[in-house]
């Protein structure tokens, strides 16, 4: 019997995408205690551009089973 990895986001499509997310939340939330709310709205775009990123790269072939995606065995 073979068990067969799903694969959830473990590509580097999705560690891009969850790292600028990051970025965003993490700046937001600090501008946010900082009662900026300009800044805070440019996090949130920085969101969405980190979601973008994910898709443009996933699209790219860099997503999980993509064609530039070289999968490693674990032993």
């Amino acid at each position: 019997m073979s068990e067969s990895e799903p694969g959830h986001g473990n590509s580097p499509a999705a560690w891009t995408a969850v790292i600028i997310m990051l970025v965003g939340f993490t700046i937001g939330t600090v501008a946010f205690f900082f009662d900026l709310p300009w800044v805070v709205v440019a996090s949130a775009g920085l969101v969405v551009v980190g979601a973008i990123v994910g898709w443009v790269l996933s699209k790219a072939g860099y997503g999980v089973g993509g064609a530039k995606l070289t999968t490693k065995a674990h032993n």
